[in-house]
């Protein structure tokens, strides 16, 4: 047999196959059609309610979620906690009425973190920790924030080694040069109160090694001062 007819009967052969898998497919999708129409009408039934719920309830129920914290960001930024917590009884409801009424939404999360600080500054630890616990957050800046509120409160109830905890966890949380110096100065003066002088001392030396350009790295020699003449009086 000549290479040409060999060439033209493979030809046939993958023809007849492709022949004969068209035909299979065909009597398969007779088969259960269906089946597989049921399955298609059940995934856009599926993706167009997710589609609904985000952009006719989740999303603008998060827009008046954002609107009704507006003021009471404002009254936040100003130190008026009971306002910012409760409301003025005109135009703004409080964080806790947020949380309540827009549950599930990032704004009401959010509402959490401010309250648990608000909480905090009128002396609620109970409360404080209550609602910075229930935070869930995400965000790069209020989640290393929130670790180390939670830090300061513990702080003010006397646990201060979960306080250390809180600011290491939110210093690494933080990553950069603005906040975890912040937080790593609060655990080495943490350190410092319960007599981990070596702690301390390793704490502020990293300050100064790693984060010299912020504010509390350029004040690490005095930390570090501060936690030698501590070691050496004990």
């Amino acid at each position: 047999m000549s290479a040409k007819k060999t060439k033209e009967s493979k030809a046939e052969k993958n023809f007849e196959n492709i022949g004969e898998a068209l035909t299979t497919t065909e009597q398969f999708l007779e088969k259960n059609q269906k089946s597989i129409l049921t399955g298609l009408l059940v995934v856009i039934v599926i993706v167009g309610a997710f589609l609904a719920y985000h952009y006719l309830y989740k999303l603008p129920r998060n827009n008046e979620a954002q609107a009704a914290i507006y003021k009471g960001e404002r009254y936040f930024q100003e130190g008026e906690d009971s306002l910012a917590l409760f409301g003025n009884g005109n135009d703004y409801i409080g964080f806790e009425s947020v949380i309540d009424q827009y549950k599930g939404t990032k704004t009401a999360d959010l509402a959490h973190a401010y309250a648990g600080i608000s909480y905090n500054r009128l002396g609620n630890y109970e409360k404080a920790l209550e609602h910075l616990k229930k935070f869930k957050g995400g965000d790069i800046l209020i989640t290393p924030s929130v670790a180390g509120a939670i830090g300061d409160v513990y702080m003010n109830i006397g646990e201060t080694e979960q306080a250390i905890s809180q600011y290491l966890k939110a210093a690494k949380k933080a990553g950069d040069d603005m906040l975890s110096p912040i937080y790593y100065k609060k655990a080495g003066e943490a350190y410092l109160q319960i007599g981990n002088f070596d702690k301390a001392l390793e704490t502020f030396t990293m300050l100064k090694n790693d984060y010299l350009n912020s504010p509390e790295g350029q004040e690490a020699d005095k930390f570090i001062k501060q936690a030698e003449l501590q070691k050496e009086s004990k």
